[in-house]
């Protein structure tokens, strides 16, 4: 029997769940901090934009001001082409990827409602690096791991576990794998047990993206997402969905609240992008101007 017959218990995530569940919004006269502030870090020398897509997700989402700690031979190019946010030069090695960054890590995090790390980081112990940071003293801010800051997770449970918040985790199958220490054809087999085991291990709400996208809370609860299409599994869609969540969670949603609007928000993006480019051939960051439009459908 395919995995999906054996998902009887998951809730359908649509429009009419949203409605009942809805966004925190502002006060008419809330400031940029008020309106939430997020940190991302991440990036390498051979994705240097992918965080882009990150923090402008973010902005997208609601988030009120969005600061990216990225290495330092991105900085100013990303300042200069996202002038709506602040950027902070991390150190870099000579392979491109981040060098160690906790003392600088730290401070940012303190201004922060939410953090977003490991998008465009391709090397483990940089991301392992990042992550050790993020998690060193992350205070009040909720928590969103992706990309290469997932590959090496195992290593920093018992920090995950201990989070005043349960983390907010977006990984593809081959992350999941590396999340698990199982076969990706073990997980493919049976995608509603991975995804909840993962949630349990990590204490973490969890989305395993895919055609059919799922999304389990800690307790086992669990959410299915079917739409979107093909079209999405294009690079730096994941840095999209990531970059929403943290938005999302900066704006006050709960981790499992921002998880499920931002699955359905970056499925919808790429069904209107379907509709009007075409089913394949859209870019990620075309994604990004339907989502105030989605949010305010709702």
């Amino acid at each position: 029997m395919r995995w999906w017959r054996r998902v009887v218990d998951a809730i359908a995530l649509d429009s009419d769940w949203l409605r009942a569940h809805p966004l925190p919004r502002p006060h008419n006269e809330a400031d940029k901090n008020a309106r939430g502030r997020v940190l991302a870090a991440g990036g390498c020398a051979m994705v240097p934009g992918g965080i882009q897509l990150t923090a402008e997700a973010a902005l997208r989402a609601g988030a009120g001001k969005v600061q990216v700690a990225t290495i330092a031979g991105a900085a100013l190019a990303l300042g200069v082409a996202m002038p709506e946010i602040a950027v902070h030069a991390l150190p870099q090695g000579d392979d491109g990827e981040l060098g160690e960054c906790t003392g600088i890590i730290a401070p940012l995090m303190e201004r922060a409602d939410s953090v977003i790390a490991g998008p465009a980081v391709s090397c483990g112990e940089a991301a392992a690096r990042l992550v050790g940071a993020v998690l060193a003293q992350p205070g009040h801010a909720a928590v969103v791991l992706d990309a290469g800051a997932l590959m090496t997770l195992s290593r920093h449970r018992t920090a995950l576990r201990a989070l005043e918040l349960p983390a907010l985790l977006t990984p593809h199958i081959g992350e999941m794998a590396a999340m698990l220490d199982e076969d990706a054809a073990d997980i493919d087999a049976d995608r509603a047990g991975a995804v909840r085991r993962a949630a349990e291990r990590y204490g973490a709400v969890c989305v395993l993206k895919g055609a059919t996208s799922l999304v389990a809370a800690p307790d086992g609860a669990l959410f299915a997402y079917a739409g979107g299409g093909v079209g999405l599994a294009t690079g730096g869609s994941g840095d999209v969905l990531a970059g929403l969540a943290a938005g999302l969670a900066a704006r006050g949603a709960s981790p499992m609240d921002a998880a499920l609007w931002a699955v359905w928000l970056h499925g919808e993006a790429g069904r209107r992008c379907s509709e009007q480019i075409g089913p394949l051939g859209f870019l990620a960051r075309e994604l990004l101007a339907h989502v105030p439009g989605l949010m305010r459908a709702l």
